[in-house]
């Protein structure tokens, strides 16, 4: 009997040491997982809507060797610019400046002196395009000699996003059950959904300018705002 005693007392000492000393967090246990077998599948959706709005960057560059007089003639010309576009119907919170630079220009003929080259450039967002082709008329007849534009695209894409989720979630659950069919399966609950790859591609503007009265065709266009889920189904 004291014998037995003495040998539990000994294993209970060892079972203390070894619990002091084994590197018991640097085990791995393994991970048991619950519940059945899963189908994951990529719902997707589109919709396209006419563009609203349109932005065009319009620039005076001007090269001098006169610092200040190139300085004075931007200055004029980019204010008469933006006095123009004011009164065309732009509100002045839809012109920004996007760039300005006053650098030398060194020349390399040291019997020549360096030239200045001073640029200012603004960008227009137009929320009428049904007269984009008139302001690209006034563009291109003021003293910008930089015009660019227009890139059109949507104003608010909320509304339409919010359809495009439930028709991606639609198109995901029929892709599901074609899979769960066709192996003999039921479709069961959703266990996980994962947005990606969506966004809103702008269609590009087709422009052809004319030396006749009519000025510029600009075709407004269209855009494709898109979803994608990757959605995770249980299957029965």
């Amino acid at each position: 009997m004291k014998e037995n005693n003495n040998k539990a007392v000994g294993i209970l000492i060892l079972v203390i040491i070894a619990a002091f000393v084994l590197p018991w967090r640097n085990i791995n246990w393994g991970k048991i997982n619950f519940g059945g077998e899963t189908v994951v599948v990529t719902g997707e959706s589109e919709t396209k809507q006419k563009n609203e709005v349109a932005s065009f960057s319009a620039g005076v560059n001007v090269i001098k060797e006169n610092k200040e007089e190139a300085i004075a003639e931007v200055n004029k010309k980019i204010s008469d610019l933006i006095t123009s576009v004011k009164d065309f119907g732009i509100a002045e919170a839809d012109i920004q400046t996007q760039s300005a630079n006053v650098y030398e220009q060194q020349e390399t003929d040291k019997t020549k002196k360096n030239n200045w080259i001073v640029n200012n450039t603004i960008e227009i967002t137009l929320r009428d395009v049904s007269k984009a082709n008139e302001l690209m008329d006034l563009l291109n007849k003021s003293g910008a000699n930089n015009v660019y534009g227009p890139s059109f695209r949507i104003e608010d894409t909320k509304t339409a996003e919010k359809t495009l989720y439930e028709a991606a979630m639609t198109d995901a659950k029929e892709r599901a059950e074609l899979i769960a069919k066709a192996s003999g399966r039921k479709l069961g609950k959703v266990m996980n959904v994962v947005e990606g790859n969506s966004g809103v591609s702008y269609s590009l503007y087709k422009a052809a300018l004319s030396s006749g009265a009519g000025g510029a065709d600009l075709q407004t266009g269209t855009s494709t705002i898109s979803k994608t889920l990757t959605v995770t189904f249980e299957l029965k």
